[in-house]
């Protein structure tokens, strides 16, 4: 089976969440809500990447962003790809009061609570992802 190592990054800011609509301009999981993530290149650590991935994706800085909490990489299987699964190395960042500007990747995003997630078609299994970080 193959892998595909990525990072899956949710920013809090208080109690809302920031979810955020994969565009159709994505290779995959279009049009579905999603945290930020992004492949792991080579050798990157995935912490690296997660910070990469929130500016690139939502235009936050590193200096603005505080790690609250990495959880261990997670296998999900991939219902778009036969013989794949994803590793998903989540992150939870903390926030205040962020702009938000997003890229080419996404057309939509929405502070929600965690009780809301249930409302949305999510990417495979980031509900798990979440509660890995809670």
């Amino acid at each position: 089976m193959r892998s595909t190592k990525i990072v899956t990054s949710f920013i809090r800011d208080n109690e809302k969440l920031l979810l955020l609509k994969r565009s159709n301009k994505v290779k995959s999981m279009k049009g579905l809500w999603a945290g930020i993530s992004g492949i792991i290149e080579k050798n990157e650590e995935p912490l690296t990447r997660a910070k990469i991935e929130i500016f690139e994706e939502v235009g936050i800085a590193e200096e603005e962003i505080t790690l609250a909490k990495s959880a261990q990489g997670m296998r999900v299987s991939s219902p778009q790809y036969q013989n794949h699964e994803w590793e998903i190395f989540p992150f939870l960042f903390d926030v205040k009061n962020p702009k938000i500007k997003l890229n080419w990747e996404n057309s939509d995003f929405r502070w929600i609570t965690i009780e809301e997630l249930k409302n949305y078609e999510t990417v495979p299994s980031l509900d798990k992802v979440l509660l890995n970080l809670l």
